[in-house]
């Protein structure tokens, strides 16, 4: 009975933004139910990393929704995709949603430079998709550096508009994808430097960084997943 007691709250909560008195933003807490982001970097991408000894790896809540292979340069392994917690959606007074968060979910990207035999890294965490603005955000954090909260990592455009779907009784599911996944003028900026990016990849960080596929569905998780924001050590 607390099961589907609760079951039916998160029935509510997601479909809560159709109701026609919402006058401002109303945050819904979704931590509870199975609903999942994922990131799929494209093969470009991994190889380019693998070209500077750079390799990519979930923190905190992330999982790996899709193992990689070694690359074909040095050998270095970076998941093809992985999959962040949704802790929650912001509904707007049209009705519409205006962000998701993945509170708690981090990717740490980590470089092997050769040239100094130094290895630097950065962390990306606490991710924000807003639509508003067509962007992605992330709490960006070089090792033993100060972090920029909730900065512009990428600009996206929409393949597939968020759609929610019923199913007596209680079930709801919605299913999106956002690709087109360019790199910001900002997040460019602290990779250069902080990665000590050499020149000659320069034509990397022009590449589509991939898809973000959401699905969302009021199925309850084992156990709620944790909605503290991730700290960078």
């Amino acid at each position: 009975m607390f099961r589907t007691a609760i079951r039916l709250s998160a029935a509510a909560a997601v479909i809560g933004f159709a109701a026609p008195s919402v006058q401002a933003n109303l945050t819904l807490p979704i931590q509870f139910t199975q609903s999942n982001s994922v990131q799929a970097f494209p093969l470009d991408n991994r190889e380019a990393f693998d070209l500077i000894k750079l390799t990519v790896e979930g923190r905190g809540t992330t999982y790996v929704a899709a193992q990689g292979a070694p690359g074909s340069t040095n050998g270095t392994v970076t998941p093809a995709a992985f999959g962040f917690p949704i802790t929650k959606i912001v509904i707007g007074p049209r009705l519409n949603i205006v962000s998701g968060s993945a509170v708690g979910s981090a990717l740490f990207f980590q470089r092997f430079n050769d040239d100094n035999g130094e290895t630097v890294g950065l962390t990306l965490a606490n991710f924000t998709i807003h639509y508003d603005r067509k962007q992605v955000l992330a709490d960006t954090t070089p090792v033993g550096g100060t972090t920029q909260v909730q900065m512009p990592i990428y600009d996206f455009t929409t393949l597939t508009p968020l759609a929610l779907k019923y199913k007596f009784p209680l079930a709801i599911t919605g299913h999106e994808v956002l690709g087109n996944l360019k790199l910001t003028p900002q997040v460019k900026d602290v990779m250069r430097s902080v990665l000590q990016l050499p020149e000659f990849t320069e034509f990397a960080l022009e590449f589509d960084y991939g898809t973000l596929t959401q699905d969302i569905s009021t199925n309850l998780r084992s156990r709620p997943v944790s909605t503290r924001p991730y700290v960078a050590k």
